[in-house]
């Protein structure tokens, strides 16, 4: 009897271990994986880690674009409060220009630039992430079309 009680102890063991196990490797390969949004007051009140991939949203601040000939483009991106750089090199959306919303995947550099691997542009604040939504009402940037409409 004895040894059938260690026998199920040890299996009981090994089959936590291969579980909490198997969920580390879940857990380790889903945060690479996962790319947090932040607002650019966010990104300015936050400590983030350069080198760490996420998203940042905002509005392409006017007269910030710089279109190099290397195909590079440096623009800046705002919630109307705090202004953070981007450099991205690459083909930008059709939709994409000053004034407009934007959503950038990407990693934050040392010197506090963002370096984007991907620019999605925002045709209608509707579209907007619910954060950079609310940063921008906040700020009594925010234009109402559907009440402009229906009027």
């Amino acid at each position: 009897m004895r040894f059938r009680k260690r026998q199920r102890l040890v299996l009981v063991v090994v089959a936590l271990l291969l579980v909490g196990g198997a969920t580390a490797l879940v857990l380790a390969a889903l945060q690479d994986s996962i790319a947090f949004f932040v607002t650019p007051s966010e990104l300015a009140s936050r400590d983030v880690e350069p080198g760490r991939t996420f998203r940042i949203g905002g509005l392409v601040v006017e007269g910030s674009v710089d279109r190099r000939p290397d195909g590079t483009v440096h623009f800046a991106i705002t919630d109307t409060a705090e202004q953070i750089p981007v450099i991205y090199k690459g083909m930008l959306p059709d939709l994409f220009r000053e004034g407009q919303g934007v959503v950038a995947l990407g990693t934050l550099r040392e010197d506090g630039t963002f370096l984007a691997s991907e620019v999605l542009a925002k045709h209608d604040e509707r579209y907007m992430p619910k954060e950079v939504a609310d940063a921008l009402k906040k700020a009594g940037y925010w234009e109402n079309r559907e009440a402009e409409n229906a009027q």
